[in-house]
């Protein structure tokens, strides 16, 4: 099991207040330097559409080899994929949706369109590692229910075989762990390395990311204080917590004075945004009787 931070991309998308750039290296830093294994890191998408982004591409300059080694970069063109690999990285997040309507609000293509690049995408990567990255696996905020087969479709699509990974998105958070545990399991009978990308808009975050690991998934995604959601996805709300899923599924790296670090650095991050902070076991680290060795 691995976990991915993202609170640098799916995290900031709807922050009202920008996070200023060496912040950003500073925080990718911090949390490779405790042992999260992986962290995304930013997005290519238009910065007149996401500006708390912009930045991306100076994050990823700011990086060292070994870390850039870790990171990865959201992308949807080949276009996309040649800037990131031109500022230095080297992990690729390719994204489409199962939903044609929400891949149009979302790219302003339809996925077939966004299928049809991949090959493209893949071969500007130049050796680096793609994921092809399956968003509103389970419903759509514009035409409902996404049908399980559609979902498995485009894993099987052979223009997405360049990918390393599949990353299978609960965009809305509005599955339920046996709808997880059927698609994922799904998945990774296809023999590709799966992840799992999972809100908690409706408190099943954590519960679906472990029913996720149960099914086969390799990684699963959060972000600091639950922090994030789509711009381009009403109802999406924050992702599940990265405290939380931690604080579950207690990695070998996790000890309760790494655990004690993310939860203050989520609290001051959350301070700094003006956010709300959604994470109930960075709650229960700050309630507890100190004979409990979480408690901070």
């Amino acid at each position: 099991m691995t976990l991915r931070d993202v609170t640098l991309r799916d995290g900031l998308q709807l922050t009202g207040k920008p996070l200023p750039t060496d912040h950003k290296i500073a925080l990718v830093r911090e949390l490779l330097a405790l042992g999260v294994p992986a962290v995304e890191v930013g997005s290519m998408a238009r910065p007149d559409l996401v500006p708390s982004l912009a930045d991306t591409p100076e994050v990823l300059a700011a990086l060292t080899p070994a870390e850039l080694a870790r990171c990865w970069v959201w992308v949807a063109t080949p276009r996309h994929v040649e800037k990131a690999a031109a500022a230095g990285a080297v992990n690729f997040q390719y994204c489409l949706s199962a939903s044609d309507a929400h891949n149009r609000a979302n790219l302003g293509r339809s996925t077939e369109d966004s299928l049809a690049a991949m090959p493209a995408a893949v071969a500007n990567a130049g050796g680096g590692r793609v994921q092809l990255c399956i968003a509103t696996s389970f419903t759509c905020p514009f035409r409902g229910e996404v049908h399980p087969e559609r979902v498995l479709a485009i894993a099987d699509d052979p223009r997405t075989a360049g990918a390393v990974d599949v990353v299978v998105c609960d965009t809305l958070g509005q599955a339920v762990p046996a709808q997880v545990t059927s698609l994922v399991g799904e998945v990774a009978r296809r023999g590709r390395r799966v992840v799992y990308h999972g809100h908690d808009t409706w408190g099943l975050g954590v519960a679906n990311s472990l029913a996720a690991l149960a099914a086969g998934a390799d990684e699963v995604d959060g972000a600091l204080g639950g922090l994030g959601g789509c711009p381009f996805a009403p109802g999406a709300s924050g992702n599940a917590a990265t405290e939380d899923l931690l604080f579950a599924l207690r990695p070998e790296w996790l000890t309760p004075c790494v655990f004690a670090r993310l939860v203050r650095l989520a609290g001051d991050l959350l301070d700094e945004l003006g956010e709300p902070n959604r994470s109930r076991a960075g709650q229960g680290a700050r309630t507890s009787a100190m004979a409990f060795p979480w408690a901070l």
